[in-house]
């Protein structure tokens, strides 16, 4: 058991070792954030599994706060309404749980963030493709080579790893870094 501990271990250092060159990413996606904010726009996130659990924890963040005092920031994350998400996947298909409600809410001056570990689910797929006609501003929060999903995005964080607990490691970190970054702007301070 001590000798698979440390290899996830390992393996966790690696790939994050493997992120740094996303760190300019970040300060632009924040920069992205902080204009839709700006402007009045939403953001949406969605994802499947513990990628909908990512998606539930950015919201959260941006809604509630990271470390400061300040403004709740408008978000919305897809997988909370079960009525709705079974509502779509009877009466259409679980492929379209997202982009139904994609084209519903996203608009010019929204962003609608996607955690997957492979950018290949369907619904994923479907709902950026909806958010990207809606005229709405896509992140994808991915693994791997991002799969589909990755020429849907306007911007991206892809995680250089193909195995889930590492992508969603990552991922976690950079909800927490974008999450820094505009918890500092709605409290009119400088990021840490």
């Amino acid at each position: 058991m001590s000798d698979w501990l440390e290899e996830q271990l390992d393996a966790h250092i690696r790939t994050a070792q493997q992120a740094r060159p996303l760190l300019d990413d970040v300060r632009a996606v924040g920069a992205v954030l902080i204009d839709a904010f700006a402007g009045g726009g939403t953001l949406y996130t969605l994802g499947n599994g513990g990628s909908a659990a990512d998606a539930q924890h950015f919201t959260g963040e941006v809604i509630g706060h990271y470390k400061r005092d300040r403004r709740p920031l408008p978000a919305v994350t897809l997988t909370t309404d079960a009525t709705v998400s079974t509502c779509i996947a009877n009466d259409y298909a679980f492929e379209d749980i997202f982009s139904r409600q994609v084209q519903a809410l996203a608009k010019p001056g929204d962003v609608v963030a996607a955690f997957t570990t492979s950018g290949r689910s369907a619904n994923v797929v479907n709902a950026l493709a909806a958010a990207r006609a809606n005229g709405a501003t896509t992140l994808l929060f991915a693994g791997g080579d991002g799969g589909p999903s990755l020429a849907l995005a306007d911007h991206v964080f892809l995680a250089p790893s193909s195995e889930t607990p590492r992508i969603q490691e990552l991922h976690t970190f950079l909800l927490h870094a974008l999450s820094e970054i505009l918890d500092a702007w709605a409290a009119g301070e400088e990021p840490a």
